[in-house]
Parts: C-alpha cells; sequence; structure tokens
C-alpha cells in the first residue's frame, strides 16, 4: 500500500470516506437534499416499516430480501466499475479501495447488529426516516445506536480481532 501511496499525487480519496473536506455551510445543503431524497425512498419502499422487518426476520415475505439483495448487487457491480474504469471521485481524486480482513469479529459484530435489528424493527439507515415519520419511540434507538458506536471506538483495541 505504501508503494502506491507513494505514486499517487495528493488527490487520493481513500474509501469510504477518510479524505478532508473544504466544503462548509450551503456547500453541504446537496447532502441534506440527498438524505432527504433516500429517506423519501426508504418510506416509500417500506424499508422502514418495522412491521416490514419482522416478516424478514420470520421468513414471512421475500421483500426485505429483495431490498438486500438489490443493494449487495448494485453494491457490486459499482465497485468492479470504480475498480476496472478508475473512476475518479467527483473532485477528481483518484479512488482507492483498500482489502479487508475477514476475522471472528466480523461474525460476532454480525450478529450482535442481527439481534439488535430483528429486536428494535431498525438499522441504523432509516432511522432517521422513521423517527421523520413520527416514530418518535425510534429516538431510543438513534441514542442507542450513538452509545453502541461509542463503546466500540472506547474499546476497539480490546475486542476479539
Amino acid at each position: 500500500m505504501k508503494e502506491v501511496e507513494s505514486n499517487i499525487s495528493e488527490a487520493v480519496c481513500d474509501a469510504p470516506n477518510s479524505q478532508e473536506s473544504g466544503e462548509r455551510g450551503m456547500a453541504l445543503v446537496k447532502y441534506l437534499i440527498l438524505g432527504i431524497l433516500f429517506g423519501i425512498v426508504f418510506v416509500k419502499a417500506e424499508i422502514i416499516s418495522w412491521f416490514r422487518i419482522q416478516e424478514m426476520f420470520r421468513l414471512d415475505s421475500f421483500h426485505m430480501y429483495g431490498v438486500i439483495g438489490s443493494a449487495i448487487v448494485t453494491g457490486i457491480i459499482s465497485i468492479q466499475l470504480i475498480k476496472r474504469m478508475k473512476i475518479k471521485s467527483v473532485a477528481g481524486e483518484e479512488i482507492i479501495i483498500p482489502t479487508k480482513k475477514f476475522t471472528k469479529g466480523n461474525v460476532i459484530g454480525g450478529f450482535i447488529f442481527g439481534l439488535g435489528w430483528a429486536i428494535t424493527g431498525a438499522c441504523p439507515g432509516p432511522l432517521f426516516a422513521q423517527i421523520g415519520s413520527g416514530f418518535t419511540v425510534v429516538i431510543v434507538t438513534l441514542l442507542s445506536a450513538i452509545a453502541g458506536t461509542w463503546v466500540y471506538g472506547k474499546f476497539s483495541d480490546k475486542l476479539p480481532s
């Protein structure tokens, strides 16, 4: 990786989101608009529906599996296109996607994530759309997700790898 870094100029974008951004204030409105549109799609596709999520975990419906499966396929195709066509970021930076090592911590974390998802009927993506749709009880889930992220950051060096 060091060899690659030394051959690339300053215009490098390490995926997923570790680049420095000079954007401030009104320049960030585009992300707000994109987030609102993303939330509308979640609501219209019933991805934020507690009922739909429970259907998925009970194996009663294909709806959520179809949504998640199509997102995985879209992600795989997008990453392969970025890698093979050497697509640059909007700012013209080269995108470098580092390889990740699979560990038992991934399995443990995935289990904890799935358990929380099944219990609360929400994963981090739709939390804000659920709150915006009037399901204010989800604020408890949001605060729990924030607390869990903080705990992970605080103790990640002590967790199994």
